[in-house]
């Protein structure tokens, strides 16, 4: 396995007796993954913190609120229980305070971002990696953005909490990758663009189905895949 960017990835074309769990699965592009992942045959575990919004038939329900570790690990659990594998992760659940720069930004703007966007990735992903090691293949999608991407000075502007959550989700993603390609891990983050969701408001360019493409795209990696990077509409794209 080289977990080289410019392999050619061989994709599942159906994930039948596969398992995946999707943070943030009620609404957006959360919702649209999760109900892509289980029409290619995937069981989807769809996270929430109110399992009733939870309304797919085809989607199993799971309490979970990413800044609770005890909840967490209660869902990892069950899926253990009930599932006996997890093949893909997919860290969605995010929040998007609309603030200026740094030094205006409130501490618990701060506070609540990096709770729902890094600290519960982080996790999530710890108490679902003995379940995603169990097999060679296991993924990890992470849902970062441009608005992460730190090179080439793309970091000014607003939004300091929001663009410092997605540049750690993408280092989370960089050590997943360092730590655990040797063991079959795929960890890959995601930049989805603008889309029209809550979050993304409604003047952006692309569906909740455009946003969850590359998403899904990636839950479907087969063994020896690449990983360790970030990626928008199928391409590599640097950090």
């Amino acid at each position: 396995m080289t977990g080289d960017a410019t392999d050619v990835p061989h994709l599942y074309d159906s994930l039948d007796g596969q398992v995946a769990l999707v943070t943030g699965g009620t609404r957006g592009i959360g919702a649209a993954i999760a109900s892509r992942l289980a029409d290619l045959g995937a069981t989807v575990y769809a996270g929430a913190r109110d399992t009733d919004d939870v309304t797919a038939p085809d989607q199993r329900p799971v309490e979970l609120d990413v800044t609770e570790e005890s909840g967490i690990e209660a869902a990892t659990d069950r899926i253990a229980e009930e599932a006996g594998r997890l093949d893909v992760l997919v860290n969605n659940a995010s929040v998007f305070l609309r603030s200026g720069p740094l030094h205006e930004t409130p501490a618990e703007d701060i506070d609540r971002t990096l709770a729902v966007n890094l600290r519960g990735p982080i996790l999530v992903t710890k108490h679902s990696l003995p379940l995603l090691l169990e097999r060679e293949g296991g993924r990890v999608v992470n849902l970062s953005s441009d608005l992460g991407q730190f090179t080439d000075g793309r970091m000014g502007g607003n939004y300091s909490p929001y663009r410092i959550s997605k540049v750690g989700l993408d280092g989370l993603t960089a050590y997943l990758h360092a730590e655990y390609a040797s063991e079959g891990l795929m960890a890959n983050a995601v930049s989805p663009g603008w889309v029209r969701t809550g979050m993304g408001g409604p003047n952006a360019n692309r569906t909740p189905a455009e946003g969850a493409d590359t998403p899904v795209w990636l839950a479907r990696f087969r063994p020896g895949g690449p990983g360790g990077r970030l990626w928008k509409d199928w391409e590599p794209v640097e950090w």
